[in-house]
């Protein structure tokens, strides 16, 4: 018989739906919401903290991809033992210390944010349960090792989701902004929100190679004919391949995240055309 999943109890749940708090208020500019989500990110995940610790077994399990079945089981062995050392009492905490902010200072909705990996990070948690037979126990860990062969696939872990559960977020975030962020916009937005971690510095190399690659795409749309015939649009080309050349020495802020953000949507938008024509 499975053990009851606590999805409040599940550190990497927990952990996503807050990053999934904080890209909404950016969206919304809401730069009170995003900074108090921002705050518990930083104050519950930090290192040394036992939320860290069992945050990053459930992400040595669910954020690799692609490795042969050796690696994928030393790794599942390593961090069913790490699990192990981990102080129960203290996670358990800190867990209930974070749950009881979030009810607090942001809303106890946050918990039921839309996060696409659920079932993968319900499948760890019932790993480090002591309370499924060994069978049960064996079959979810070949799960997780098969996930950690196969190529990430987005779709993937959305399909699992329950159908109506799923209609509803997509209705709610469409109402927000009208469609679905791109993936390069949420993988901004997630190295964004977790810059903390490493004082900005995965932020600071993501930036570099997105930018890099916006400016050059945007070299290419002037060649596009659409662009070249009309000369307000190869104008404001021009600007925005200026603006995005500026913040190589510029503090990353929420306006220039948002300015790159707009940048990824209409760079997608040029090449669609480009590809259309």
């Amino acid at each position: 018989m499975k053990a009851r999943h606590n999805k409040k109890r599940n550190s990497a749940f927990v952990y996503e739906a807050l990053i999934k708090e904080a890209t909404v208020a950016i969206m919304k500019k809401d730069t009170a919401r995003k900074e108090v989500a921002a705050k518990l990110i930083k104050n519950y995940f930090k290192t040394g903290t036992q939320l860290r610790k069992d945050l990053d077994c459930y992400r040595s399990l669910y954020e690799n991809q692609n490795l042969d079945r050796f690696t994928s089981e030393k790794i599942l062995k390593e961090v069913k033992i790490a699990k192990r050392l981990l102080d129960p009492d203290g996670l358990f905490g800190e867990q209930s210390d974070l749950i009881r902010q979030v009810n607090v200072e942001l809303t106890p909705e946050v918990f039921n944010n839309f996060v696409p990996n659920y079932k993968t990070l319900a499948t760890i948690s019932q790993i480090f349960s002591d309370k499924i037979s060994p069978k049960e126990q064996v079959l979810l860990e070949n799960q997780i090792v098969h996930n950690m062969l196969q190529e990430e696939k987005l779709d993937a872990s959305t399909s699992a989701i329950d159908g109506v559960v799923f209609k509803t977020f997509v209705e709610k975030f469409n109402a927000k902004y009208e469609k679905d962020l791109l993936a390069e916009q949420k993988d901004l937005l997630t190295h964004y929100i977790t810059s903390f971690v490493d004082n900005a510095l995965e932020l600071k190399l993501y930036l570099n190679e997105e930018i890099g690659r916006l400016k050059e795409e945007l070299s290419k749309a002037k060649e596009v004919n659409e662009i070249k015939s009309d000369d307000s649009m190869l104008e404001k080309t021009h600007q925005v391949l200026e603006l995005l050349e500026s913040f190589s020495h510029a503090e990353i802020s929420d306006e220039v995240l948002l300015t790159v953000l707009k940048t990824q949507a209409l760079v997608k938008e040029l090449t669609a055309d480009g590809h259309n024509d």
